[in-house]
């Protein structure tokens, strides 16, 4: 492997994006045990989420790409965010399901991520991080939160 700049490093965790053919996967995996050891704060998320910008526009333009397949510092961005304030039951739940919108990009997150440069590249993981939240705290008030009653009345 070569040496890696500061934004080629922070943009593939160190190098962590080259070691598996499913770079994505094994960067939202390990976001997810790490904010399982430690929970992220919504500063911490936004903070990476800046640094992942700056660091993977920077690197996509040493390699001369759009989305360079390495890159994984998106992907902890929209773990972390599709994990964000779920109880418990619902963190494995909203990995997977974040996994599954950023594999099949879905509009709106297939829209976020035609945007130029590293905004590009992290905001379709933002987007997709935020969709999967949202889906999983309707999913939440529906079963648990008398959502069902609410809606027909019983």
């Amino acid at each position: 492997m070569r040496k890696l700049s500061l934004a080629g490093a922070i943009s593939t965790l160190g190098g962590l994006g080259f070691f598996s053919s499913m770079p994505g996967t094994l960067g939202s995996g390990v976001a997810f045990l790490f904010a399982l050891i430690l929970p992220i704060p919504l500063w911490g998320i936004v903070a990476v989420m800046f640094l992942g910008i700056w660091a993977s526009g920077r690197y996509a333009a040493e390699t001369c790409q759009k989305d360079p397949k390495e890159v994984v510092v998106d992907e902890v961005v929209g773990t972390w965010i599709a994990m964000y304030g779920l109880p418990a039951g619902f963190l494995l739940p909203a990995l997977f399901l974040f996994r599954v919108i950023d594999i099949l990009k879905p509009i709106p997150v297939s829209t976020a991520e035609k945007l130029p440069g590293g905004v590009g590249i992290v905001a379709d993981d933002v987007v997709g991080g935020i969709l999967s939240n949202l889906l999983l705290w309707g999913f939440h008030w529906l079963y648990y939160g008398g959502g069902f009653q609410y809606l027909f009345g019983r």
